[in-house]
């Protein structure tokens, strides 16, 4: 005979040795197999009791589950409780022996005693399947209707199991409103639950619920006004888990709907007011009333009262607290902004905790909260936190600080010094953007270029080492060393009292420090040598003979680049016009800003577009690398490596991308495409495909659909819009103005108003197209918001999307606001884009969407055609 489950817990503990508690284990289970082929019926439920202990050990325990089915048959109310303890534990829902329990479930819900329906129950919950489920649902709702509270509770949580695994019951269990008449708090709270999960599962019936408005606030004052009940007090609130799912009950019956967001107002103000927020619970009842305050249509004293807790709540101590008032404060920031500013100092503050998460919702909400009238202030909190962040914020840092420096600069030469001051401070960690705009800003402003150039020319003086900088003040120098050596004692100081007098010989001593300096990278070579033949042209004739012995060191170097530009500039000087070539370059237009700033780890290493303008015309094809926003995502992911630094790919890597079969769109959509080379067309201004030499031509399998059936050639935009474009001698690419240029439409034709298409749903993500033309006086462009929700209980992370449309269509494809959605529609996550028409002919999307939902990778594809009036 087998021993009882004592001995056996105590035999096993005094085990030394995990090969001495294997072999007691493997007696033990031989034991109890012994015990069942001989029908011990005696010994049967003590036999169940010790699987039960071997199992939570982490030994094989399959052998038993015969055993706990015969327990539940048994009459005994021990007998099934052990029986169906092991069914839970035992089992699951994928088990086929579970449907043999199904009719033993079903006889013991229509038993009289209470005790034996609830066991099965608590196994109905635990283990239900599809199946199941759909089988029992009948008598689950008859317990509903139960004069036991204990056993409506109960039941309650087997119609969520059985929603759960069957969404087309919900009509049964419409009628669980009643549950929120009830005086059992455990009613009420699983009554509210089954109320909850039916709306997130189905919005449409959240209009059947507005009815029960009214009760949930007579619940709910009736929690906040009563006195100590000892029943159901913790730390002095009464029963904050009822509240909090009340409140979240409020918040979804509110959403979009004045009239229940006016009954919701008195008692949420009530909350909000009388609620204690020294404790744990009181915070957690708190902050579910900020949330239903900010969901529903609530009066705007409310919600500064809201975030008004939310700014107490970044007093707490607890970081906890303090994380989830500023993810809080980052999403109702645009609906009371004003409210949100008084609350900035502490916020600030929030940079210097030491916990890296709070750092980080604190520099996203900082960035949301910067306008014309606290630029100055803000820019220099965020800069004295530039200088002691971790590396891993600087990136990030350094790209919000630059738009918003370039957005709401109160004036030009503010601009341009705390654009210095962080390429300054940042050093290597400056987006590749940053440069550029910085020498595009100066180009663009005459009046400030020989204050630029002393200030570069300082910064250059007392620091080499920093890149970025470096390659601007080399610039500068080049284009404006006549102001930078100009005689200046007779003009008046400007405002800072910058006025530097520095002689050529300072000068051209700088550019040597800077070639012969060991951090210096081959890039900021190549600009110290255009810079060298630009003052050539701008200083005397006594400094050329030094000029040109610099740039002829370089005529053999090692590195291609520096040696051709070498040689290119060196026969400068004997053409007699050397000064027309390399005058004053005109101000660079000004390009649309990259999608990609603010999310470095998308940005390949590159040089900024102002350093490949060479200054010979044949060494045009190095300019403007990657200048197009508008990528081809075909070009984009068949590329097989980055740009190098002279501006292209290398000869071999251009072969194996021509000459490769593989497409993304096969990838992608199924259908094969060849690509093929197509040099016949390289030249030819009409030429569809600008974005590379070689173009797609689709060919169509035997025996299969294309995608080039349904709609034709297509281009491709993604979220990697970086491109590189071959450049013949004489061309260059077109801006992104030009490209989003087509033929103006006639005047007179009308507007389209904005309007919301459904775009995809499925697997609980919905894609809600917000369409808008967003230039009266350019119809060809179309704007669209797309607005991502999910409805799951879980988080959908890892979001992707890419888009495919048409030949005759562009598309510019925004970054989305996050790679990760929210469950239940807490938040919603948004990713914008532009399509421009180049014919009167509807606008067709294809998505394909990439996520993931608890841990499984999901792909799928949304087609979805615009109304003809866009």
């Amino acid at each position: 005979m087998s021993a009882k489950l004592r001995d056996l817990i105590k035999t096993v503990r005094s085990c030394k040795t995990a090969a001495e508690e294997r072999a007691q284990i493997a007696k033990e289970s031989a034991a109890i197999r012994t015990a069942m082929k001989e029908e011990d019926v005696e010994a049967r439920q003590r036999n169940v009791a010790k699987l039960l202990y071997i199992h939570m050990l982490g030994y094989p325990t399959q052998f038993g589950q015969m055993e706990c089915l015969k327990l539940t048959v048994s009459p005994s109310y021990s007998d099934k409780r052990i029986g169906y303890l092991g069914l839970m534990l035992l089992l699951d829902e994928k088990q086929e022996v579970l449907l043999l329990a199904t009719n033993c479930i079903r006889s013991d819900l229509l038993n009289p005693n209470q005790f034996i329906v609830s066991v099965a129950l608590c196994a109905f919950g635990n283990i239900c399947s599809t199946a199941m489920a759909r089988v029992v649902t009948p008598e689950v709702e008859n317990l509903l209707k139960s004069t036991n509270p204990y056993i409506r509770k109960k039941a309650a949580l087997c119609a969520i199991r059985i929603l759960r695994k069957a969404p087309d019951l919900i009509e049964n269990y419409i009628k669980a409103t009643a549950l929120l008449f009830e005086r059992n708090h455990g009613v009420l709270l699983t009554g509210l639950t089954l109320l909850i999960e039916i709306c997130e599962m189905d919005p449409s019936q959240i209009f059947k619920f507005k009815k029960v408005v009214p009760q949930l606030v007579r619940l709910l004052r009736s929690l906040v006004s009563s006195g100590y009940l000892p029943e159901h007090d913790i730390s002095g609130v009464t029963d904050p888990f009822l509240q909090v799912k009340i409140l979240r009950l409020m918040r979804i019956l509110g959403q979009n709907d004045p009239e229940a967001s006016d009954a919701m107002n008195d008692i949420l103000a009530q909350v909000a007011t009388n609620t204690e927020s020294s404790k744990n619970v009181g915070n957690a009842i708190l902050y579910e009333c900020v949330q239903t305050i900010m969901s529903i249509e609530s009066e705007n004293g409310l919600k500064v009262m809201a975030i008004n807790i939310l700014g107490r709540f970044l007093l707490n101590r607890d970081n906890n607290i303090r994380y989830v008032a500023l993810n809080t404060l980052s999403r109702v920031v645009n609906t009371d902004i004003q409210a949100v500013q008084r609350h900035r100092n502490t916020i600030v503050e929030c940079l210097k905790d030491p916990d890296v998460s709070i750092r980080c919702r604190a520099l996203d909400l900082i960035y949301s909260l910067v306008t014309e009238q606290n630029i100055r202030v803000l820019v220099r909190e965020l800069l004295n936190f530039l200088l002691i962040s971790d590396a891993q914020f600087k990136s990030e840092l350094v790209a919000k600080l630059c738009i918003v420096t370039e957005k709401y600069a109160p004036s030009k030469r503010w601009q341009i010094d705390t654009i210095l001051r962080v390429m300054s401070i940042a050093g290597s960690f400056i987006p590749d953007e940053v440069p550029s705009n910085l020498i595009q800003l100066i180009s663009s402003t005459p009046e400030l270029s020989s204050y630029a150039v002393q200030k570069l020319y300082l910064a250059l003086s007392s620091d080499i080492t920093q890149q970025p900088l470096t390659q601007v003040g080399l610039w500068c120098i080049g284009e404006y060393g006549d102001l930078l050596v100009a005689d200046k004692s007779q003009l008046p100081k400007d405002e800072d009292g910058l006025s530097l007098n520095v002689n050529e010989s300072q000068v051209l001593d700088i550019i040597d420090a800077v070639f012969k300096n060991s951090t210096t990278t081959q890039v900021t070579r190549q600009y110290s040598l255009t810079s060298l033949a630009k003052l050539s042209s701008r200083f005397s004739q006594n400094t050329l003979p030094r000029i040109k012995s610099m740039i002829d060191i370089y005529k053999k170097n090692i590195n291609l680049e520096l040696q051709q530009r070498a040689c290119e500039y060196s026969t400068l000087f004997d053409f007699e016009q050397k000064s027309s070539i390399l005058d004053r370059m005109p101000p660079i237009e000004k390009q649309e800003e990259s999608p990609h700033i603010g999310n470095q780890k998308n940005i390949p290493t590159q040089t900024p577009p102002t350093q490949n303008q060479s200054l010979v015309q044949s060494n045009n094809n190095s300019s403007n690398n990657n200048n197009s926003l508008i990528g081809s995502l075909l070009d984009d992911l068949n590329s097989p490596s980055v740009p190098q630094q002279n501006g292209g790919y290398n000869q071999q890597q251009q072969q194996q991308q021509q000459n490769s079969p593989i497409s993304l769109l096969e990838d992608i959509f199924g259908p094969p495409l060849v690509l093929q080379n197509n040099n016949n067309n390289n030249n030819n201004s009409n030429n569809n495909n600008p974005y590379g030499q070689a173009k797609s031509n689709p060919v169509t399998p035997a025996g299969g659909s294309s995608l080039i059936d349904i709609m034709g050639d297509l281009s491709l935009g993604s979220n990697n819009n970086t491109q590189h474009q071959s450049q013949s001698q004489h061309s260059s690419p077109l801006p992104l103005t030009q490209s989003l240029s087509p033929s103006t439409p006639s005047p007179m034709m009308p507007v389209p108003a904005p309007m919301q298409l459904p775009a995809f749903q499925k697997h609980g993500l919905s894609i809600t197209y917000e369409i808008s033309k967003p230039q009266a006086n350019n119809l060809s462009l179309t704007s669209i918001n797309m607005v991502i929700s999910n409805s799951n209980s879980s988080a959908v992370t890892d979001l992707s999307i890419q888009a495919a449309v048409p030949k005759y269509l562009k598309i510019q494809l925004l970054p989305p606001s996050s790679t990760t959605v929210p469950p239940n529609n807490d938040s919603e996550v948004t990713q914008s884009c532009k399509v421009l028409k180049s014919a009167d002919k509807p606008i067709i999307l294809r998505l394909k969407i990439d996520f993931k939902l608890n841990g499984q990778v999901v792909t799928e594809l949304a087609d979805t055609p615009l109304p003809s009036q866009f």
